[in-house]
């Protein structure tokens, strides 16, 4: 009676990790995607092991028991140039997101474009460019939208859905379905993805299903 009580514990326990783990559908993986993300582990990725650990099938990085003096990121081990990355994001509070053609530089700091997510209330940078690092730290956007298109789609405190297309000189950001960005930029090389959490206050962020296709 209990052998099959611990079977069925173990079954169950499987299954939920198996619908925790992230998939690439037939379709996208017609169309070249790759998965950067296992669900399991951080195989392919680095960063401060104090700040990030895997939860529920989710990337989570968090300052809440250890924190940073800097703006701290969890690297992705490959470089990419041009490509479709798609991914989902929750940030509990505070200020976090998503590098992409970016310089990686000593102690886990990166230095590049970012597809920004914030909780900064009327400043809140959700669905914009951000050049971390760069020459000004200046928010990059559309002139006639500026912030606002993002905070209209941003689900706060929920998961959110975003799509960054890099090809050439052309970059366009996309949240939960709708276009936040589209503009022509400098940074054209390949360069790091990474995952970024943000000094000062306490705080945690969560990316789940990345997803990239390479473009020719």
């Amino acid at each position: 009676m209990y052998g099959w009580r611990r079977v069925l514990a173990a079954c169950a326990v499987t299954a939920a990790l198996a619908a925790e783990a992230p998939i690439l559908t037939e379709q996208e993986r017609k169309e070249g995607f790759l998965l950067l993300f296992n669900g399991r582990d951080l195989s392919g990725w680095d960063g401060d092991p104090r700040l990030w650990r895997v939860r529920d099938g989710s990337i989570v990085g968090s300052t809440d028991t250890s924190s940073a003096d800097h703006n701290t990121f969890l690297v992705y081990e490959k470089p990419f140039a041009d490509f479709l990355l798609k991914f989902d994001i929750r940030l509990r509070n505070h200020n976090s997101g998503v590098q992409f053609r970016s310089a990686r530089l000593p102690d886990w700091v990166v230095r590049g474009y970012q597809a920004d997510a914030s909780d900064a209330g009327e400043k809140s940078a959700w669905g914009n460019l951000y050049d971390e690092g760069g020459q000004g730290r200046g928010l990059m956007r559309t002139p006639d939208e500026g912030w606002q298109k993002g905070k209209t789609l941003v689900r706060v405190g929920d998961w959110n859905h975003y799509e960054v297309t890099a090809k050439g000189r052309r970059v366009i950001l996309r949240l939960n379905g709708g276009e936040t960005l589209n503009l022509e930029v400098d940074k054209t090389g390949a360069g790091v993805i990474a995952i970024q959490l943000h000094r000062g206050p306490a705080m945690e962020v969560q990316v789940r299903n990345v997803k990239l296709k390479p473009l020719p």
